[in-house]
């Protein structure tokens, strides 16, 4: 199970990216996180720019409002989304 958290008028959640994938796509769940495959390399901060943005447009919210709070240089991440309550982020998970 997804653990998706609600405060403050953000949402947080745990992800686990794979790097240099064919393309950019959500990929299930890996030990209560969302597994995302990302089409960027690790280098340079490219994949973790392209996670930011596919969340951004998969949740439909600015690219500022998704920041990764833990993890940059890590495949698990913890990522905030501000302006978004946690139920329309899991409408948007079940897509």
């Amino acid at each position: 199970m997804i653990e998706i958290k609600e405060q403050e008028g953000a949402v947080t959640l745990r992800i686990r990216v794979q790097p240099r994938a064919s393309r950019t796509a959500l990929a299930g769940e890996h030990a209560g996180a969302i597994k995302l495959k990302i089409a960027a390399p690790p280098v340079d901060g490219k994949a973790n720019e392209e996670c930011r943005r596919f969340l951004a447009k998969l949740l439909d919210v600015s690219a500022g409002s998704v920041e990764i709070i833990k993890g940059d240089s890590s495949r698990d991440k913890v990522i905030r989304i501000h302006n978004i309550s946690a139920d329309r982020v899991r409408q948007a998970l079940r897509r």
